[in-house]
């Protein structure tokens, strides 16, 4: 994905103002976001997103154009990423701040703001037509898990394998259509099945853990349960000398640890706020 291009006009501050700090500050960061988001690392990009948005908030004054242009290509990142990574539910949300914060803006000034406005104008058609393919797909993936949960039942070996895979499958495509907590219930079976075939912890079980505490983390009351898997798993990352395994725990970790933090959604306010 390419990142919105939003020019945000420095001169109309002070050279060692706060505000010009904050906003510079911010703008570098981005400009980091889009490194990360051109190797598709879309964890890292995400907790960057997200800590440039509290960064953010040390700017005053609120009603700033410059403060709510920077705000909306933030907000644009983060749906973007959460769009990449197929939770459509979670970029749906974005969306809805994201208009919250534009329309008004392209009230005062539809020259500078038009462009905005159709891009996530086509974000949003984007997100629908895939939603509606999510659904599709998943009537047609859960017919072929459980029609791979009977061959295993009935002692093909063979099959399990085929099945671990379709599970996962299955979680992926409710994690997308916003079930995440039946989306976990479909992780956990993988793994399990997959732990009792191989007997140990490989590879595979870790991706899956991984990909399990990834969509655990987009439930507020799941990211303690989140952590504790992330924490049994990075020893057997370390241990299997899998760099890019043990960088995804530790960057879900910090994750967390930011949500965490944030006692408030920064962009509830938008969410919520009367047109």
């Amino acid at each position: 994905m390419n990142q919105i291009d939003v020019h945000i006009r420095m001169e109309a501050f002070g050279k060692d103002s706060k505000e010009a700090e904050v906003l510079a500050n911010v703008v570098a960061t981005r400009l980091e976001i889009s490194r990360l988001l051109e190797e598709e690392k879309y964890m890292e990009a995400m907790e960057r997103t997200i800590s440039a948005l509290q960064r953010l908030k040390d700017f005053e004054d609120h009603d700033n154009e410059e403060f709510k242009a920077l705000l909306v290509a933030l907000i644009f990142d983060l749906a973007e990423i959460h769009f990449e990574l197929k939770d459509y539910k979670r970029s749906e949300k974005e969306l809805d701040a994201l208009f919250k914060v534009l329309d008004p803006l392209l009230a005062k000034n539809p020259d500078r703001f038009g462009r905005l406005h159709i891009l996530a104008m086509e974000l949003s058609t984007r997100i629908l037509r895939s939603k509606k393919k999510t659904i599709d797909m998943l009537a047609r993936q859960q017919l072929n898990a459980d029609a791979l949960m009977e061959k295993v039942n009935s002692g093909i070996i063979s099959a399990t394998e085929k099945l671990v895979d379709s599970l996962c499958t299955v979680g992926r495509l409710l994690a997308a259509s916003g079930d995440y907590r039946e989306a976990m219930k479909f992780f956990s079976e993988a793994i399990r099945i997959s732990k009792k075939r191989s007997g140990r912890v490989n590879k595979k079980e870790i991706k899956m853990t991984i990909e399990m505490a990834e969509i655990m983390i987009r439930v507020k009351s799941m990211r303690p349960r989140a952590e504790r898997l992330l924490d049994a798993v990075l020893p057997h990352a370390i241990s299997l000398a899998e760099a890019e395994l043990e960088q995804q725990i530790h960057t879900l970790k910090e994750m967390i640890k930011l949500q965490e933090s944030m006692k408030v959604s920064w962009l509830s306010a938008f969410r919520n706020k009367k047109s």
